[in-house]
């Protein structure tokens, strides 16, 4: 096999951007080690609470550092995956003592917090394909959900659906007990009641946000009992991130019945939608019924519809699913499941002093909880299938999209670094010229900040609440994957990476830009990618092996070369590009692609064809 090549030299004087982008990836690389000596002990344990009851907070000692391989994959340090993946190992460790970690997996919690924290394995597998334990520990994984695992009997193949909100290496977690939530109980006296006929004392039923006290010992009792009977027994949308776990485990394989699971799994949510007049119900009985334990209610389940988060866990698990099915088929009316839901909250809009605004929730008033709607689940619609229909989609909710450039003091900072992709697409679609300069302004403040905090850390360890790490980590990369990248990053909660283009190095053999090479992702379509790459080293040429996707899932079918010795075109037909990029050069490059036309894969490219 012979990878074609673009060969290109002359050296030039790198803009500004590029300089800017390795010095900061330089940074990230030197702010690891303080963090993580800070973080951690020397066996890579978390230095924090010696006991941890709460079914919660295992996802944020993973989330600490799941960083650490995404900036890898970008191109930074060795370190960063020595530590990513020792810390990988340590954590679920550490968790394993507490007991909320079971066979090396979660024992039992919710799909939002498991994909927040699994997104992990989907870096570190793209990071070394061949590790002789990531491939097992994958399939083990999905085990615990495709029926496969009889100590982790979470699937009922009957109705094609999981069997509880709460799922693990344990299986359903049902019934659930007074510890299990202990440690959220003044977060949840925040939120509006579980259910609308509860009885506790100083309730107002007339407001549908209504309150009650959960750190109340009676009112807490009736609410877990009430719990108990009606949710821990349901499916729900919320479990449709499941697909990602089993999506890693084809990614793996190859295996057919592993895509199968997903295509199943994400139908029978269409089917329970059509069922329900175009709205997906947010609780399945055990029978496979929609509202079979809330009285016939297709609201009110576990991270349903009435939830906080409302929308938000029926819309994105949807996205989740229905991008997973895209890259394993190339299909993208799985997506149609995610523009259903927003089709509908957006045919519930109504003005609310002269702004647009959609519902979040629903509840026995109907609609309420009105909101400006997010652009984000547009943003990957869009970005994904690349088509007409998510592009009117976006122009319709979102007309004028001026403000989608602004970043605002603190950009980034939270939730191990997500940067909202809206300034991205305001360059993507040409309204932000400066936006390479500033993300990296944005992400080089958030680094900083992210080290201020950690110097000024004196916390007891024993007080340190599950998001303390996180807050400290400042190895924040999402922004530059953006840039180099072409892609507006995974959905942080279960989705999988999926990008126009992905590097490599193939002189040290790793994933990642070349050392001294920079990236710029300026243009996308369906059809191609326009990049720019940068050598700023003077002195020493640096290859560069292209891939088209994440997972070798396109094809690069033709490339238009401009450098110092002006414009020339070549055919490819192939995933793979390789770039000769001599000392100080730099190249423009128009890579027209064939999106989704091969089996996507967790693979070593070869470096020496």
């Amino acid at each position: 096999m012979t990878i074609p090549t673009v060969v290109t030299s002359g050296r030039q004087v790198p803009p500004a951007w590029a300089v800017r982008q390795r010095e900061l990836i330089a940074r990230m690389d030197r702010a690891a080690v303080p963090f993580t000596q800070h973080a951690t002990r020397p066996d890579g344990t978390l230095i924090q609470r010696t006991e941890w009851t709460s079914m919660d907070g295992t996802d944020n000692g993973y989330e600490a550092f799941l960083s650490f391989p995404l900036a890898y994959l970008l191109g930074g340090a060795e370190y960063l995956h020595e530590v990513g993946r020792k810390e990988w190992d340590a954590i679920t460790w550490q968790y394993g003592s507490y007991g909320t970690v079971d066979r090396e997996f979660v024992a039992g919690f919710d799909w939002f917090h498991h994909s927040e924290s699994y997104t992990y394995i989907y870096y570190l597998a793209l990071a070394d394909p061949e590790h002789y334990i990531d491939k097992t520990r994958a399939v083990r994984y999905a085990r615990m959900y495709t029926g496969d695992d009889p100590l982790a009997p979470n699937w009922d193949a009957a109705h094609k659906m999981i069997r509880g909100p709460l799922n693990g290496s344990r299986g359903p977690r049902h019934p659930t007990t007074r510890a299990d939530w202990e440690y959220h109980r003044g977060i949840l006296s925040g939120y509006l009641s579980p259910y609308e006929d509860i009885e506790a004392p100083g309730v107002d039923k007339s407001d549908p946000l209504f309150r009650v006290d959960w750190t109340d010992d009676e009112t807490y009792d009736r609410i877990l009992a009430q719990v108990n009977q009606r949710m821990t027994r349901c499916d729900v949308p919320l479990n449709l991130s499941a697909a990602s776990l089993v999506t890693n485990a084809f990614l793996h394989t190859g295996e057919d019945r592993y895509r199968q699971w997903v295509l199943d799994y994400l139908q029978a949510w269409v089917e329970r939608r059509d069922n329900n007049d175009g709205i997906v119900p947010d609780n399945i009985g055990p029978s496979g019924v929609a509202g079979e334990l809330m009285d016939g209610k297709w609201w009110g389940g576990y991270y349903g519809w009435r939830w906080p988060h409302g929308a938000r866990n029926i819309v994105e698990p949807a996205f989740v699913a229905g991008s997973c099915a895209v890259l394993m088929t190339g299909d993208l009316s799985h997506l149609d499941l995610c523009r259903s839901q927003l089709d509908l909250l957006w045919a519930q809009r109504k003005q609310v002093d002269g702004v647009t605004m959609v519902p979040a929730r629903h509840g026995d008033v109907g609609w309420f909880d009105y909101r400006v709607p997010d652009p984000l689940y547009y943003i990957h619609l869009y970005y994904l299938s690349q088509s007409a229909e998510d592009l009117a989609r976006l122009n319709e909710v979102f007309p004028d999209r001026s403000h989608f450039r602004d970043m605002p003091p603190g950009f980034g900072r939270g939730k191990a670094g997500v940067f909202q992709p809206k300034p991205w697409l305001a360059f993507m679609e040409g309204h932000d010229p400066g936006y390479p300069d500033r993300i990296i302004d944005a992400t080089a403040d958030v680094v900083n900040r992210s080290m201020d905090s950690l110097d000024a850390d004196d916390s007891d360890p024993e007080e340190r609440h599950c998001y303390h790490f996180q807050n400290l980590n400042p190895v924040l990369p999402e922004g530059l994957v953006q840039m180099a990248m072409g892609t507006p990053a995974a959905l942080y909660n279960g989705g999988m990476l999926q990008t126009h283009l992905f590097y490599h190095d193939p002189l040290r053999r790793r994933p990642g830009l070349p050392e001294y090479v920079a990236a710029l992702v300026d243009g996308i379509s369906h059809t191609h990618a326009n990049l720019q790459l940068v050598n700023t080293d003077p002195v020493a040429p640096h290859p560069v092996l292209l891939q088209a996707g994440a997972f070798g899932e396109h094809e690069f079918t033709q490339v238009t070369v401009t450098d110092a010795a002006g414009v020339s075109q070549r055919a490819v037909g192939d995933r793979y590009l390789r770039v000769e990029l001599g000392a100080g050069a730099r190249v423009e490059l128009k890579l027209s692609m064939k999106r989704f036309a091969r089996a996507p894969a967790y693979r070593v490219p070869p470096y020496d064809a």
